[in-house]
């Protein structure tokens, strides 16, 4: 599906302080279509799916946490490869557009850029995880990881204009190759080259901690792909020992899905 969408709806929280403050200064940009619920956004719980459903895309507008409170702004699709810890179903994932987020992480290290947000900021895509499951395409933009991030005037602004530009912008491009992802961190810095640098669009991102892979996985991470997927991109250096890279590869050759290294996409010239 190379679809274009016409009408999206940017969902935050309430009780979250990125939300509030993304949400507050995405108005400057012009009239869009805003859910504000009560509870907290990774929750199933409080979101009206039949609203949801009126739209053909979701935005997700939120803060991020983690351990060491890395400064970061971030993209990812939501879902779970594994358990539910945080919302959403075990072993669900919601749909997403590889071209969206592609496009999407490029404005948004564009613009961290321009506005000198990178020297403070880490501009990152994150892999796949938390919920709600929901059933029309989405993302999440979060704003990380303290309350003086999510706070950050700048940081709110860089992700507000962000999201007015993919919407305004937004066009597939028939001529990216789409891939799910597949090794390394939560944080995706092989896959973040492949994103800002090449001309692959990354979906899914299953990282090195939910391994070892099995089918339903791969099949979930491409039936949740709203492109045709053509390949899957390995982090070859992001799978570890011999063993889980043998596993990994063995499963998409029982599949019939392609694959292809990270270090071999980098050596492309474009």
């Amino acid at each position: 599906m190379n679809q274009e969408y016409q009408k999206y709806l940017i969902i935050a929280s309430k009780l979250d302080p990125a939300g509030i403050n993304i949400t507050t200064q995405l108005s400057q940009f012009g009239d869009y279509h805003f859910y504000l619920i009560d509870t907290e956004i990774v929750g199933d719980i409080g979101v009206d799916t039949e609203r949801i459903n009126q739209y053909d895309f979701i935005i997700f507008a939120s803060r991020h946490q983690s351990e060491k409170k890395e400064k970061t702004l971030s993209i990812h699709a939501p879902g779970n490869w594994r358990e539910a810890d945080f919302g959403g179903q075990p072993e669900k994932v919601c749909k997403t557009s590889a071209q969206f987020l592609k496009q999407a992480f490029q404005k948004l290290k564009q613009n961290a850029d321009f506005y000198h947000l990178t020297k403070d900021y880490q501009v990152t895509l994150e892999c796949t995880h938390h919920g709600p499951l929901i059933e029309k395409p989405c993302l999440f933009i979060e704003i990380g990881s303290t309350e003086r991030e999510w706070k950050d005037r700048r940081a709110g602004f860089v992700i507000a204009k962000t999201i007015s530009e993919i919407i305004k912008d937004f066009k597939p491009n028939p001529y990216n190759e789409i891939a799910i992802a597949i090794g390394g961190p939560h944080y995706c810095p092989s896959f973040n080259k492949i994103q800002l640098n090449s001309n692959v669009a990354v979906s899914h991102v299953i990282p090195a901690y939910v391994l070892p892979l099995k089918e339903e996985m791969i099949q979930e991470a491409l039936s949740k792909t709203e492109e045709e997927v053509d390949f899957a991109l390995l982090d070859w250096k992001g799978l570890g020992s011999s063993e889980m890279r043998k596993q990994v590869t063995d499963v998409l050759d029982k599949l019939y899905l392609r694959y292809e290294r990270t270090s071999d996409i980098n050596k492309r010239k474009y």
